[in-house]
């Protein structure tokens, strides 16, 4: 097994020992001030403008590689980090170093008892496997998250990015070396067999966080005890309903599949609702035609196409059943008429994947209805899908989205990379006094935080 040197030091140490070396630079960077953490993202963000020409040089070369293996037009999409892109990112960069702390914050303050007192304090989680697909511009985000919240954090970028990765993570172990914090919170690895071992690494690495398509993120889940956060598919879908103003529901659709096709955030599939279907269908198909977005409709949406003249064979296609349920990621759209509001949210509760939905609509009674019975970590009313995002958000960065029941839920920025701990002090108390006859009772008096 061949360690990056970049991130152990060397390239004969076994990944374990790389993991023992992240774990144990992490628990110094756990107790650093934010004043410590925040000094270490400037340094980053120096380092990475320092290294500028020499990460988009080391990008090109990875593009033009796979552009020679002839990547999916949705990886290559997410793999270009050109000049801009890159300035883009350490502005992100920078924006996280604004955020508050997480790390310390008291969350519960309570006297159980006279002189025995309980808090609830935010602490990291430890070390994170990020494992990524394509995405370079990921390395950077997910660095300065982890040293925010207080994590060490070892990466592993598709092969297809390597070059740009490396470049990036030199980078920023140059920038960290000039601070408090210790270069080793940041590693990199280079090859599939890493991967493979990284999941096994059960008691070293904390949390598994796999950003990348369907196939690869269930290969994660199943493949590692480590617990993971993530989300296997991309299934959004946006619903314009009787009550939608079209225009609006037109310039919607157009943001929300062709801003990004390739974004897990874009829709996949469009619900229009029967009543507006003959005068909404055609001005939606035509915006997106124009984008060069093929249609995949249902029998009723054909039907009204084709007599508007808006079939063109080759951007028109019959729906299947397989079509509902897939990701496309690609100027690919299902689309299909619906007669109620209940049908919309039957048929979104049973092909989405708890990403992202959306409905048009000028009724706030019927868009409350949607909001509060479709089953997704996010609902927007009156805006685009593509909102569903970390950075917009306010949360400077994401590691990933998580579309799993508990929390962290959606866009996961600084919060869902901590935990909390339970901190007790006493004066010598023991549990037998509270217990039996003569039990004396808890004052349970919440204090101040």
């Amino acid at each position: 097994m061949t360690v990056s040197s970049l991130s152990a030091g060397s390239s004969t140490g076994s990944l374990k020992t790389v993991a023992q070396m992240t774990r144990q630079a992490a628990r110094k960077l756990a107790v650093l001030s934010a004043d410590e953490k925040n000094r270490a993202i400037e340094a980053i963000a120096l380092s990475l403008s320092e290294h500028a020409d020499d990460i988009v040089k080391a990008n090109a070369v990875d593009c033009q590689a796979a552009l020679d293996d002839n990547l999916a037009p949705a990886l290559y999409g997410r793999l270009k980090l050109d000049a801009t892109k890159l300035q883009g990112a350490i502005a992100g960069v920078r924006d996280v170093g604004k955020l508050a702390d997480p790390v310390g914050q008291i969350q519960i303050h309570r006297e159980l008892d006279e002189g025995l007192v309980l808090k609830r304090i935010s602490c990291p989680l430890g070390v994170l496997g990020v494992i990524f697909e394509s995405r370079p511009d990921a390395v950077m985000q997910i660095a300065t998250l982890a040293i925010k919240s207080g994590n060490g954090v070892i990466l592993k970028g598709g092969r297809e990015a390597v070059r740009s990765c490396e470049a990036l993570v030199k980078a920023i172990r140059a920038g960290l070396s000039k601070t408090e914090v210790n270069p080793d919170v940041v590693q990199l690895l280079t090859t599939r067999e890493e991967t493979l071992e990284l999941l096994k690494l059960e008691g070293l690495v904390d949390l598994i966080i796999p950003r990348g398509s369907n196939s690869f993120v269930r290969f994660v889940q199943d493949n590692t005890r480590i617990p993971v956060l993530g989300h296997a598919d991309g299934i959004c879908h946006l619903y314009i309903d009787r009550a939608a103003n079209i225009e609006q529901a037109v310039a919607i659709a157009v943001d929300a599949k062709v801003g990004y096709p390739s974004a897990c955030n874009a829709i996949e599939t469009l619900l229009v609702h029967g009543d507006i279907a003959a005068d909404a269908l055609p001005a939606l198909a035509a915006a997106l035609f124009d984008q060069g977005v093929e249609l995949r409709g249902d029998l009723h949406t054909r039907e009204i196409l084709e007599s508007n003249n808006l079939s063109t064979g080759r951007n028109l296609l019959a729906a299947t059943d397989d079509d509902w349920s897939t990701e496309y990621s690609a100027l690919t759209l299902t689309v299909k008429v619906v007669e109620t509001l209940d049908q919309a949210i039957a048929h979104i509760n049973i092909y989405g994947s708890r990403h992202t939905e959306a409905i048009v609509s000028d009724d706030t009674d019927t868009a409350s209805l949607f909001m509060d019975q479709v089953d997704a970590a996010g609902v927007f009313h009156n805006c685009s899908t593509r909102f569903s995002d970390g950075f917009r958000y306010g949360f400077g960065a994401e590691v990933g989205i998580s579309t799993q029941k508990m929390p962290p839920r959606g866009p996961v920025g600084l919060e869902g990379l901590v935990t909390y701990k339970y901190q007790l002090v006493g004066q010598g108390q023991v549990a037998a006094t509270y217990s039996g006859e003569d039990a004396k009772s808890f004052t349970h008096r919440d204090l101040s935080l």
